[in-house]
């Protein structure tokens, strides 16, 4: 009986030391919503995630141009249902003959914050000068 009664405080102790020592239960944030994108002009294009917040969106992903001398860059607007432009953002590289990761946040600067938002793959030209190719809207999930 001894035996047994040792081993079965020995498997309580392992128990125990186990779930002491086990990392404590985090309460975990709500994720986001995302939206896949991606505007493909030719063998150029822009593709990636956006991230919709409560008034902003980021977008995240790569860009490419294939001729040195033909550059890409993103463009980004935030709307509201009714396509009132909440928000702007450009990417900060153009990509002239490579492929480039970028970052891109935009305002949307109202209550729910953006509705839509417009990504655009462009010439990489400063904002007062920019030639957009393709523009393509997705909505938030």
């Amino acid at each position: 009986m001894g035996t047994r009664l040792a081993a079965m405080l020995c498997g309580v102790a392992l128990t125990a030391g186990t779930l002491l020592s086990a990392p404590a239960a985090t309460a975990q944030a709500s994720a986001y919503p995302t939206s896949k994108f991606d505007v493909t002009v030719g063998n150029t294009f822009t593709r990636g995630t956006i991230t919709w917040y409560a008034r902003s969106v980021t977008l995240t992903g790569v860009h490419r141009s294939v001729d040195v001398d033909y550059c890409r860059g993103t463009s980004a607007f935030t709307l509201t249902t009714r396509n009132a432009e909440l928000g702007r953002g450009f990417s900060d590289e153009r990509v002239c003959g490579t492929s480039r990761e970028f970052t891109l946040p935009v305002e949307a600067d109202v209550q729910g914050g953006a509705a839509v938002v417009r990504v655009c793959l462009d010439d990489g030209g400063a904002p007062d000068n920019i030639t957009y190719y393709k523009c393509e809207r997705y909505g938030r999930p």
